[in-house]
């Protein structure tokens, strides 16, 4: 930092000219990227108003199903028929309906199968990534492709029962109506189908266990659904690809689930028949878990190893098992003979109002889904509900679908996270696996509950959902190891070659990186606005208008923006510009600072400071040794050589500097003699910045001062409104601040901190010596468990949760 004296005069020009940044050169981007939104989004309407929220005109279509499926256990297949009752509740006349067919993805020759790319990997591949690459998941690689996918055996008229025309277009199959449906007219028909199940692929198919032999099954997009028909798209019968998920429309579902005798089924709804299906103690038991506060084990683990014991083959009885659920957008189920049961239904929100939270896992999730996965399902009702709307179903159910991953459904979800074979875990298994409950979970309210279109806005679900698990994280556990939500984490993306990057704007079968740009980047976007840009007040109020909003409807992204603009009276066109539609980074670049202190004219203070900086300079390296030499100068030897100017001192003060000052300070008025006398000894520092990512931040900045105090200024992203390339602004301070440093704590996702600092604080780059290679650790590998186990415990012969 440079010190510069100011006279008085110019205190008053610099005041001005900071108050009124220089406009952008005709080359610079700021008023682009502060100007509105505008036609970026569509014209309100009465359909969607331009606050956001539903128009007057909004309407969904919805379709009702009482459905009967049989699980063959022996086969692995589903056999299902249908009766849908279809109600148009549109202003449009309806010729023909849409039906979603997605199991057809892994039909032979499906857009979504022969358009996988890849290469192969010199080095070795998995099967799983051989088989991403060419075909669906099989456990043989002689199955025919062609096995799989929807066989449809008959669709008919509900009530005549004449066959109706249809067409199937890959995962599409449209209805040809036999009249046109009329607004607010409804429409019966029925459907049969069946398929064969797939290997479990990360949201449908079975588990296998070699074992024991015997299959868990989580079953979902398995019965023909209705599209949704809107005002925004008309039919959504966008093909399914398998990278974005489901547009789907609210109905009320009865299912007759029909499965072997031993399996234990779990579903979306209330099971209507437990007394038909639960033998008396596993009846009591729910009876016990009806006014739990803990988990009470339904089906125990040595209940389902007894069962496991028999092999799909083996049991030639049935049960069916009947589930009801009201006003959701999907169904699906889990149906094992391994499973353990766990559940309680608390007062979840204080209301009176009882919600039951489940857990359904083979033994070989043990100790860690017993312990944990039912306790996290009613946090993550709790966390959720606070944020947005209360829960309005009546069970929530987590089932441990394979090692790693998650799905969600409405009221059930499929999560990850398995313990070693022996029982241990690492803290990062155990973390990943409340982590990815939460989240599936937390999916009941988006897209669930408040129902976005996942087939063309990924992050409208997806990156809601990671914001809300990210907090509800931090509540479960203050220093739970969260991987997205903190700006930092998303850096190394954001910092990557912009043709490897997507906006979040993006269709979801289009999004490159799906996990960065729809899950974490809109996640930690959302933390930022509520952190930084809003404030938690503004934000959360905003938030959970939109909850309300939308509650059991559509939204899309333009109703979310104008949401929480409306909502909080904040404009943000310029961040979702940014973070939303672009790919540029956050860097800000604090380049330099100058100090400046105000030159008061007073001759006492000016001419000391004069004196010590001519001192100061006087010390250079030649007069040092001049001096050392202690050698006679010619004036030193003939005083005949000396004048005025060997005994004037120009930093004396004079009468006649004391009467200039005088003078001066009699022609100031009293407004101007405060200001004068208040910024006497004030500081002023001006930061020069530059804005080197592109996105226009907000500009948080930290002092240090000479005490070893400190303090934080806070400037919003309007400060970039007038040049969105480089500012100065102007701080004044009593204290001398002798470190600068941008985004102390890390909050706007800057890709670069190393010119965050001024003056520039170097990081070292570490590195290890050694003497020689080490011969890798027996306990290399070994998460803390087992090594702990290992050096100080004997091999442990219980409680290990497995057989």
């Amino acid at each position: 930092m440079k010190k510069i004296i100011l006279l008085t005069i110019g205190l008053a020009a610099s005041v001005r000219f900071a108050g009124a940044q220089a406009p952008a050169a005709p080359t610079q981007n700021a008023n682009t990227r502060f100007e509105q939104l505008g036609p970026m989004l569509p014209t309100p309407n009465t359909f969607r108003t331009a606050a956001g929220a539903p128009g007057r005109d909004y309407f969904q279509n919805r379709a009702d199903y009482d459905i009967r499926v049989e699980l063959d256990d022996a086969n692995q297949k589903i056999t299902g028929s249908e009766t849908v009752t279809y109600h148009n509740n549109s202003s449009d006349e309806l010729r023909y309906i849409w039906l979603q067919l997605d199991q057809n993805l892994f039909a032979k020759g499906s857009t979504g199968s022969i358009t996988r790319t890849g290469g192969i990997n010199e080095s070795g591949m998995s099967f799983n990534q051989l088989q991403n690459l060419t075909s669906v998941r099989e456990r043989s690689s002689q199955q025919a492709t062609d096995k799989y996918g929807y066989k449809i055996t008959s669709v008919k008229d509900a009530k005549s029962g004449s066959p109706l025309k249809y067409t199937i277009n890959q995962t599409m199959m449209r209805i040809d109506m036999p009249t046109p449906l009329k607004p607010g007219a409804s429409y019966s028909f029925n459907v049969d189908w069946n398929y064969f199940v797939t290997e479990y692929y990360g949201r449908s198919g079975y588990d296998f266990f070699p074992k024991d032999g015997n299959y868990n099954y989580f079953i979902a997009h398995w019965f023909p659904r209705l599209c949704a028909y809107n005002d925004v798209n008309g039919w959504q019968n966008k093909q399914f690809l398998g990278q974005g998920e489901f547009t789907l429309i609210f109905g009320n579902y009865k299912v007759a689930i029909t499965a072997p005798s031993d399996h234990i089924v779990g579903a979306t709804g209330e099971c209507q028949n437990y007394k038909q299906v639960l033998t008396a103690t596993q009846q009591k038991r729910m009876a016990q878990a009806a006014n739990s506060k803990t988990p009470v084990v339904i089906v125990t683990q040595d209940e389902a190893i007894a069962a496991e014991k028999a092999k799909p083959a083996d049991t030639k009885t049935k049960k069916t098992w009947v589930y009801k659920a009201d006003n959701v957008r999907d169904f699906a189920f889990a149906s094992s003979r391994k499973f353990i049961w766990d559940a309680m239904q608390t007062d979840v929100y204080g209301d009176g109002r009882k919600i039951w939270s489940m857990s359904f896992y083979p033994k070989e999730g043990n100790p860690l889904w017993g312990q944990y996965s039912t306790r996290v399902v009613e946090h993550t009702l709790k966390s959720y509900g606070n944020r947005t709307i209360k829960y309005p179903y009546p069970v929530a159910i987590s089932c441990h679908a394979t090692p790693g991953g998650g799905m969600e459904y409405p009221m059930i979800s499929f999560n990850g996270g398995r313990p070693e074979a022996d029982g241990t875990y690492s803290e990062q298994t155990k973390a990943g696996m409340i982590g990815v409950i939460i989240h599936e979970v937390g999916h009941n309210f988006f897209p669930m509950i408040v129902n976005s279109d996942e087939r063309q806005w990924t992050w409208m679900d997806e990156g809601l959902n990671t914001f809300c698990q990210y907090l509800a994280e931090k509540e479960w556990d203050y220093n739970f190891p969260s991987r997205r939500g903190e700006p930092q984490y998303i850096t190394d993306y954001m910092k990557s070659d912009k043709s490897v990057l997507s906006p979040i704007m993006t269709s979801s079968d289009n999004v490159i990186s799906l996990g960065p740009n729809a899950y974490a980047k809109p996640a930690t976007a959302l933390n930022i606005l509520r952190e930084t840009v809003m404030g938690r007040e503004l934000f959360d109020y905003a938030f959970k208008e939109y909850a309300r909003r939308w509650a059991f409807k559509s939204p899309e992204p333009a109703d979310f923006f104008r949401t929480l603009e409306d909502a909080s009276g904040v404009d943000l066109d310029w961040f979702w510009k940014g973070w939303f539609y672009g790919v540029e980074p956050v860097d800000q670049d604090l380049v330099e600072v100058d100090w400046y202190q105000v030159d008061a004219g007073d001759p006492v203070t000016t001419k000391a400071a004069a004196r010590a900086e001519a001192q100061r300079r006087a010390g250079t390296i030649s007069k040092q040794r001049d001096a050392a030499t202690k050698a006679a100068t010619v004036v030193e030897q003939d005083s005949t050589m000396k004048d005025f100017y060997n005994g004037y001192d120009p930093y004396a003060v004079t009468d006649a500097d004391k009467k200039r000052y005088e003078d001066y300070l009699a022609t100031l008025s009293d407004s101007e003699r405060k200001v004068l006398e208040a910024n006497a000894t004030t500081n002023f520092y001006t930061l020069s910045l530059k804005n080197k990512g592109g996105v226009p931040m907000p500009v948080i900045v930290r002092m240090q001062f000479e005490d070893g105090t400190d303090s934080v200024a806070r400037y919003p992203a309007e400060i970039w409104r007038f040049n969105d390339q480089a500012i100065k602004k102007v701080i004044a301070t009593p204290k001398k601040v002798t470190q600068w440093t941008l985004d102390p704590y890390y909050e706007i996702a800057d890709i670069d901190t190393e010119n965050n600092s001024f003056p520039r604080v170097a990081q070292p780059t570490r590195f290890q010596l050694f003497k020689q290679r080490q011969s890798p650790s027996a306990t290399q590998g070994q998460n803390p468990m087992q090594q702990q186990r290992r050096g100080n415990q004997p091999p442990a012969t219980q409680g290990s949760g497995r057989n």
